[in-house]
């Protein structure tokens, strides 16, 4: 097995993968046969990144429950184990990582598409190229894949925007009806209605440049270095100098420094103040949909109290996209078979909608799509995915890039982009090197 993310010794690795061995023993008393309950159904674990009790939580769960009614007779049991990412992706990434190091991983598990080179390259995912037929693959927006081979496979598709308040803007005589995803605003539009927002006394926009603890601000942020012409890492994911601390890639991250200078957005915005009416605009996915239709019904009584607009464009216009995925794992377990029918049935049409219905993100399957009303939410998402998503970088330095990145938006406020960026491309592309020499 390759490498962990984590420096420890083969010696090591090696022990802790038997004692991970031994302790699974009740796997049908060897340890490459799924384990089995005293009904004779074969039991196949899948781990999920939220909490059991949350709306996408539930969503899993029924999920989990159709398929073990509709797989009774074949004696196949689906079991659910929820890790909620408590303590942000980072933490939820560490857990996988010791259950690998620990030879407990469950058959199935949900993971951030980002992570994909990483997890590959670890020896985590299970390669599935030849068991999803090439018919199956294009049904998908995206796939989950690494050196030409396919890993994993997407739940719901991501695309992000700014959800504005449209009374706010109304009182402050700012009419954005021309800025769509076909025909998105520039950088300086958008710094222009930031200027109007503050002049009416609000605060403009939560850029959520304080969400550094977690995926959050990479996730969020990063169209704007590409929307500016920048990149982060070279196409093979091995070389970020030259490509992180470029020109271009600075030019994208001042442009989040200016909205901060001009005090247009801060790191001390709270969490709610979009929706009390407080901010104008909101950076946000998907996930914010439901929220703003069920959950703040007195700032928000209807759709009509607020919208969606694109990412604003640089030289080129770029949005967010790549969510979280599902993927068989290498785990001591030989035998797919059961695990494959679990997969096939998460990322079935019905499931993508039922999910995503829960979610309010974009479903993953090209037939499991709604028909979306023009200038809609949904349809702003949609077409914005299509036309502009680009995905964050591929690289099996992945989490060095995220951590890297996060510094980068948490010094902003008084620190220089070129040195932060340069500290940045020193810190990632040693990371890189390691990876690649072993």
């Amino acid at each position: 097995m390759k490498k962990l993310f984590t420096s420890i010794t083969s010696i090591l690795l090696a022990v802790m993968m038997l004692l991970g061995m031994t302790a699974c023993g009740g796997d049908n008393g060897s340890g490459d046969g799924p384990s089995t309950d005293a009904e004779g159904n074969t039991i196949v674990k899948i781990m999920f990144h939220v909490d059991k009790s949350s709306t996408e939580g539930q969503a899993y769960q029924k999920r989990i429950n159709a398929f073990n009614d509709a797989y009774k007779d074949k004696k196949i049991k689906a079991q659910a184990i929820f890790k909620a990412r408590s303590a942000g992706a980072s933490g939820y990434e560490t857990e996988l990582q010791n259950n690998q190091l620990e030879g407990t991983l469950a058959d199935i598990i949900t993971f951030d598409a980002p992570n994909t080179a990483a997890y590959a390259n670890s020896g985590l995912l299970h390669d599935i190229s030849n068991l999803i037929s090439a018919d199956e693959q294009d049904k998908f927006y995206s796939l989950n894949k690494y050196n030409g081979k396919l890993y994993g496979l997407p739940i719901q598709e991501s695309s992000a925007g700014f959800f504005y308040n449209k009374k706010i803007f109304r009182d402050a005589g700012i009419d954005v009806s021309g800025f769509t995803a076909e025909n998105p605003w520039t950088f300086e539009q958008f710094k222009d209605v930031c200027a109007r927002l503050k002049n009416h006394g609000v605060t403009a926009v939560d850029m959520r440049i304080d969400a550094t603890k977690d995926e959050t601000a990479p996730y969020l942020l990063y169209p704007f270095i590409y929307a500016a012409g920048g990149e982060f890492v070279s196409e093979d994911g091995y070389t970020a100098t030259g490509y992180y601390n470029s020109a271009a890639t600075a030019n994208g991250f001042q442009f989040i420094k200016d909205l901060i200078s001009a005090g247009y957005t801060s790191y001390a915005i709270g969490a709610t103040d979009f929706f009390t009416g407080k901010v104008g605009m909101y950076l946000s996915s998907g996930w914010t949909i439901p929220d703003l239709d069920n959950k703040y019904r007195e700032q928000f009584a209807s759709r009509d109290d607020w919208g969606l607009l694109p990412y604003p464009k640089g030289t080129e216009a770029a949005s967010a996209t790549g969510s979280w995925s599902y993927a068989i794992t290498n785990n001591h377990h030989e035998d797919k078979t059961a695990a494959l029918e679990l997969l096939k049935w998460m990322t079935s049409a019905e499931s993508s909608k039922a999910i995503t219905d829960a979610t309010g993100m974009i479903p993953a399957r090209k037939d499991a799509v709604k028909d979306y009303a023009a200038g809609s939410p949904e349809y702003t998402l949609m077409k914005q995915l299509e036309l502009s998503g680009k995905e964050r970088p591929v690289t099996v330095a992945y989490p060095t890039f995220s951590t890297t990145f996060n510094q980068i938006i948490a010094g902003l406020g008084n620190g220089d982009v070129n040195q932060l960026l340069n500290a940045a491309t020193s810190t990632l592309q040693d990371a890189m090197n390691k990876i690649k020499d072993r």
